[in-house]
């Protein structure tokens, strides 16, 4: 009877990781396709990387390319095979570097731009000053790639054991890093501060932005275009709901299983919640193709004028009778 179990375990499981497999094939290369297409548009239009917005727009899409052509497809392999593959200690660890820093970076980015965009549209004078640019914009943006590649080199490659802990018949490895297996402190330290403080960040700033862009449209004596600046808000507002619906579920529950119940929906959470977080990189490209007015104007003269060219109408040749 429990061989019978295991087996409708098996079957439901391989199942499972064939919709998830199928899923991420389908989301990744469209992703993938436009991301290429943004970077030949910034590329071709220097001139619209004068704007800071777009500068962070730029390094956010850059780390997101990053995960979407080493993270994404380690996860897209093991579903494949519905076990990892190759099997080591090595690849485990490698992947989780990976899949780790990739992620942070993007939230402690989304979470900088997100500040960032208040002083954008409430003091954009800041900007006008060279040395204030640096030090407001450019090198915050900086440590957020810096800090966690350095964080992760510490607690992933530093932090080593027995390399036992890994389990192969499980995405990410089971995620088994010696620090969360063997140092709960730096295991909660990870997850308080690398990935729940850059969310709460995240909605605060969205929130409080929200507030003072409205506040701001009441006054009699507007200090603020709301036209002039709506499109920075809605951007903000559209990659951050992203970021927040991606990851929110996942740290919700874990809050839940650090404070309360330490099993609290743990299969659902490994069967589904966790794959939630790879929306964000999935369909970053595809958010900012609807912020990016001037990337679709491109694409569609594109379009056109190779409809055009194909449209012309060749003269043809008559056999001329002898």
């Amino acid at each position: 009877m429990s061989s019978n179990n295991s087996e409708i375990f098996d079957d439901k499981k391989y199942i499972l990781h064939r919709i998830k497999f199928f899923i991420l094939i389908i989301l990744e290369i469209p992703a993938v396709f436009i991301s290429l297409l943004i970077f030949a548009f910034f590329i071709t239009h220097r001139s619209v990387l004068k704007n800071l917005q777009n500068q962070a727009l730029l390094a956010l899409l850059l780390a997101n390319f990053i995960e979407l052509a080493t993270s994404i497809p380690m996860t897209i392999v093991f579903f494949y095979f519905s076990y990892v593959n190759p099997a080591t200690a090595v690849y485990c660890t490698c992947w989780t570097f990976l899949a780790y820093s990739l992620a942070v970076i993007g939230e402690f980015l989304m979470a900088t731009i997100s500040v960032q965009r208040h002083t954008l549209i409430f003091q954009p004078q800041i900007s006008q000053v060279p040395y204030k640019r640096y030090i407001v914009y450019h090198l915050p943006l900086l440590l957020c790639i810096i800090y966690p590649i350095v964080f992760y080199i510490f607690a992933i490659f530093l932090y080593t054991c027995d390399g036992t802990q890994w389990d192969f018949q499980e995405n990410g490895c089971g995620f088994a890093n010696c620090y969360f297996v063997y140092d709960k402190t730096l295991g909660t330290f990870d997850w308080a501060v690398n990935n729940g403080f850059p969310m709460v960040v995240i909605f605060m700033a969205n929130v409080i932005l929200v507030i003072r862009v409205v506040k701001n449209k009441l006054r009699r004596q507007q200090l603020v275009t709301w036209r002039k600046h709506r499109r920075m808000t809605i951007q903000l507002l559209s990659i951050s709901s992203l970021f927040l619906i991606a990851w929110s579920p996942s740290l919700i529950i874990a809050l839940i299983q650090q404070l309360f119940a330490p099993d609290f929906a743990l299969q659902i959470q490994m069967d589904y919640i966790t794959e939630l977080i790879y929306l964000a990189c999935l369909l970053l490209p595809l958010v900012c193709v609807g912020l990016l007015p001037e990337f679709i104007k491109w694409i569609v003269k594109y379009l056109h004028c190779g409809a055009t060219t194909g449209n012309v109408v060749r003269p043809t040749t008559h056999n001329i009778p002898r």
